[in-house]
């Protein structure tokens, strides 16, 4: 079994893998995205019907292919008035070649003049660990609740962060900036709970 020195974050995603590998930065583990690798990575389809179902795809798959420890990360929001929807969908929810922008404007447009109190959303991040077998080691998940804003608000963080109030804080996370979302996310609770594990599997 090779030892846990090093893993593979499996995404492109720039700004969330500078997110995750600052969280685990203190592991003393060396942590790496996709778009860092020398070898070229896989496209996962992620086709599960749930958080889970597409963390432990990317996880398993990517790691077998790259023959390294995984974290496959699936995360989005799920807005109460609209049935949990965009859920599993949050990435594409506006369509072929979603952006931030398209997504947003598409979650205001359907909830239109909702009131705050019906304004109710929580962003969901699933985390699995692969071996480079394939093997599912650890897994978590985080949850943080708020609200939707009908006018987005602050240029922090990305996806629906303009749009997504902390109650408590009066704040999106658009407007709380990167040191707070790092205590407070959905991602930054996902990791406190899967570190842990990682110790555990250091030893």
């Amino acid at each position: 079994m090779a030892s846990l020195s090093s893993l593979v974050l499996g995404t492109h995603n720039r700004k969330k893998g500078l997110e995750l590998a600052d969280q685990l930065a203190h592991l003393g583990i060396e942590v790496r995205t996709l778009a860092e690798l020398s070898q070229p990575s896989i496209d996962v389809v992620e086709d599960g019907d749930s958080f889970a179902e597409n963390s432990r795809k990317k996880a398993v798959q990517q790691a077998r292919h790259l023959k390294a420890w995984v974290i496959g990360e699936d995360s989005g929001i799920s807005v109460d008035a609209l049935d949990g929807a965009p859920g599993i969908y949050s990435a594409r929810f506006s369509g072929e070649g979603a952006t931030d922008e398209s997504n947003n404007q598409l979650l205001l447009e359907k909830l239109g003049d909702l009131p705050p109190q019906r304004r109710g959303a929580h962003y969901v991040c699933y985390m699995t660990l692969s071996d480079p077998q394939g093997n599912v080691r650890a897994e978590s998940e985080g949850l943080c609740r708020g609200r939707i804003r009908k006018v987005p608000a602050g240029s922090a963080g990305f996806g629906y962060d303009p749009l997504f109030e902390v109650v408590e804080y009066h704040r999106t996370f658009g407007e709380l900036g990167t040191t707070v979302k790092r205590i407070l996310s959905h991602r930054a609770r996902a990791v406190a709970l899967m570190i842990p594990q990682l110790r555990s599997l250091m030893q």
